[in-house]
């Protein structure tokens, strides 16, 4: 189980007999009280001043049986617990196409979440940026369910290397933040398995743990309560052993249909299970067998990780240390993606006396939303404060904000460069909690089901003292999904009446997912995506600009020339079907050319690709492409393949990117990639045999740095029927 099998000291048989003979031993209420947290937000608020998840949020365990709790942190860019290691949103991390690195940083993420008392880290968030509006969008890798399945997949393995249950969210077609509470997505069987469900799939295949459903409604159901994916296509088709959670305070409805659909734990209170789901198993409503089922899947999880060995202790030295904190500044450096570098402006000349840092943002700490994947690190490195650290003391660099567009114009021509910070933060993205009353009231009612009503009664009071400015005008929280694509009107103004003042400007965007460059982007030089970047993000940025550090980041999403090329969103609607197509795919399909598609990002280098060669090898296809450093710099490419096919008897996105590695290759060398493709990557789902079909027929392989078909080697391949 959970890919443990070598390691754990107990047999299946010795975990299924152990678990069964505890659950003969248990009442019926013991059963039922494993199945649910206890979120305590009234001491977490004066115990830790952090209203969230400071410790981990603990479901009941049973002691006299020596049962543990789930002990549950959140994520993903780091623990949300305590001051640990911020690192760069999970966009960024798509962006370095760098599985090895995610992987490493997973352990990170095991380590400092054993090392504050959990066993469960609820972060590897694989939900598709179907429509770069999503204000969550920074919690996931990209709009790619390839790219998406991998990276998530060496996240919760990296994670589980220390025994920390992975927990892989959020289940499923969670595309939209500010209407995720009622909206109903409908989508074929095709669509989902082919499009909206494959990285989950991976990744419960490499042995994550558990899944977290979702607050939306899927095909007329709440995702938390249907048992076509929680059951049917979770278990019965993909083979999943571990348990489910909900999503939190409003993932369930109905405490009946959500346990017989196979959710199996509610978090983070007892709101629908506890004594909700005691009285309907006393009065025959629900099976206690169904309960049994639960309470299993729980006990045989944590006996496979309660009983392999631990590779090391877990100290809390180890919290946000330096190989922690080195780990994410590298994650930074190999993140950062290099759009626009006319002329060569990037590097600059270390040889500078005077940088003129423009915008709010450079002075800001900015890791990103401050929902629940608020990372609270022990500090963090701005931009204004990494450039100090890297240029010292000798380098005057002169600041001004978008309200002294002025003076910094005068001052633009008289400086070695100028960098100017624009984008976002929590306010303009991130996670939409919704009502503030309705928030409060759930919270009431699982106080009072844990039998704890005056800390209900004392978490009411306490809301009414939160401040105008912490709420929207309809009481709603801030953040949610974005209302403009592009940059805010004043960095849009800043930008225009300076970028192209001084050769030597940049601008970098801080943010968490696309924004749109068209109507400000030909005013500057170079460009650069230096994302929410971490606690180190301000010092990564630096070395990449004075070129310490050769950017290798890619796009994870395409930037349309203008939003109507996008798929349809709405932030309102009651129901949205999906389909085949969003970003490359959408554009390929439509004939249009993205500002900067999928896959891009520049190099201070330049490689040239040759010599693609593709065989068939037992069940994969073999790729192999000759890819030389033609520059003076060393540096790391991304290699992408891309899988279409001609004349298919049935509707195909023109590419899907089926593989990638990133190679690091020497200035003047020439490296030998090769990328092996699973055939099963090549498949169709076929709606009507429920079954994946390998359609026999000619197959295009295109290798090259980005989707971009014009720049793709091409060669084909003829599959026979088997």
């Amino acid at each position: 189980m959970f890919h443990k099998e070598s390691k754990c000291t107990l047999s299946r048989s010795e975990i299924e007999q152990r678990a069964n003979a505890a659950l003969q031993q248990m009442s019926l209420k013991e059963k039922v009280w494993l199945l649910n947290g206890n979120f305590d937000v009234l001491t977490y608020t004066i115990k830790y001043g952090n209203n969230y998840n400071p410790i981990p949020i603990a479901t009941n365990g049973l002691k006299r049986l020596g049962i543990s709790p789930i002990k549950f942190s959140d994520g993903p860019r780091g623990v949300v617990m305590g001051k640990s290691t911020c690192f760069p949103v999970s966009m960024a991390r798509g962006a370095s196409f760098d599985r090895s690195l995610e992987k490493r940083i997973g352990e990170v993420i095991g380590k400092e979440v054993r090392a504050q008392g959990g066993n469960y880290f609820g972060g590897v968030c694989v939900n598709l940026l179907r429509h770069p509006a999503w204000g969550r969008g920074q919690e996931t890798y990209g709009e790619d369910p390839f790219l998406l399945g991998e990276m998530g997949k060496n996240l919760a393995e990296g994670v589980q290397e220390h025994n920390v249950m992975a927990c892989v969210k959020h289940y499923a077609v969670n595309n939209i933040e500010n209407s995720r509470f009622f909206v109903n997505i409908k989508a074929d069987d095709r669509v989902m398995h082919e499009v909206y469900l494959p990285h989950f799939k991976k990744i419960i295949q490499a042995g994550a743990a558990s899944v977290m459903g979702s607050y939306n409604l899927y095909m007329g159901e709440q995702a938390c309560e249907s048992r076509k994916l929680l059951t049917e296509i979770l278990r019965d088709a993909w083979g999943f052993e571990g348990f489910t959670i909900s999503d939190f305070f409003f993932g369930i409805r109905d405490g009946k249909k959500a346990i017989e659909a196979g959710l199996d734990v509610e978090m983070p209170t007892p709101l629908e299970y506890q004594r909700k789901l005691l009285k309907a198993v006393q009065e025959g409503k629900v099976a206690e067998n169904v309960i049994d089922q639960a309470a299993l899947r729980v006990m045989r999880t944590l006996l496979v990780f309660e009983n392999t060995p631990d590779p090391m202790s877990y100290g809390k030295e180890l919290i946000a240390c330096p190989e922690h904190i080195a780990l994410a500044q590298e994650a930074a450096e190999k993140s950062m993606v290099l759009l626009k570098n006319q002329g060569q402006v990037l590097p600059f000349s270390k040889k500078v006396k005077r940088v003129l840092l423009l915008g709010k943002l450079a002075s800001r700490e900015n890791t990103g939303d401050h929902g629940s994947s608020r990372v609270y690190a022990p500090y963090v490195t701005t931009p204004l404060q990494g450039l100090k650290s890297y240029l010292g003391q000798d380098v005057e660099i002169i600041t001004y904000d978008e309200t002294q567009i002025p003076a910094a114009k005068k001052m633009a021509g008289k400086v070695d460069c100028v960098i100017i910070i624009a984008g976002d933060d929590f306010n303009d993205e991130g996670e939409f909690v919704g009502s503030l009353g309705d928030l409060v009231n759930k919270i009431d009612t699982g106080y009072k089901n844990m039998g704890q009503s005056f800390k209900g009664f004392l978490t009411k009071i306490a809301a009414k003292l939160i401040t105008a400015s912490s709420l929207k005008a309809d009481g709603t929280f801030l953040g949610g999904d974005r209302h403009d694509l592009s940059l805010k009107t004043d960095q849009r103004n800043l930008i225009q009446e300076i970028g192209s003042i001084n050769p030597n400007t940049v601008v970098c965007l801080v943010c968490g997912s696309m924004i749109m460059l068209n109507d400000w982007g030909d005013k500057v030089p170079a460009v650069l995506y230096s994302w929410y970047a971490g606690m180190e993000g301000g010092l990564a940025l630096a070395r990449i600009l004075f070129g310490d550090v050769n950017p290798s980041g890619k796009l994870p999403f395409t930037i349309p020339t203008s939003p109507d090329q996008l798929p349809y969103f709405s932030s309102t609607d009651p129901e949205i079907t999906y389909d085949l197509y969003h970003g490359y795919t959408l554009l390929d399909k439509n004939g249009l050319k993205p500002a900067y598609p999928f896959g891009f990002g520049l190099s201070y280098t330049s490689y040239g690709y040759s010599d693609l060669h593709v065989e068939k090898n037992d069940n994969n296809l073999e790729v192999t492409v000759k890819v030389t450093n033609w520059g003076s710099r060393d540096g790391e490419e991304v290699v992408q393949v891309y899988v279409g096919m001609e004349n298919s008897q049935v509707e195909r996105q023109e590419k899907l990117l089926k593989g990638f590695e990133k190679v690091v290759i020497s200035a003047g060398s020439e490296a030998e990639v090769k990328i092996s493709i699973p055939l099963d990557e090549l498949c169709y789902y076929n709606e009507w045999g429920k079954n994946w079909l390998l359609e026999p027929g000619t197959y295009l392989v295109m290798v090259g740095p980005s989707s971009d078909a014009h720049v793709l080697l091409k060669t084909s391949i003829t599959l026979p029927v088997e």
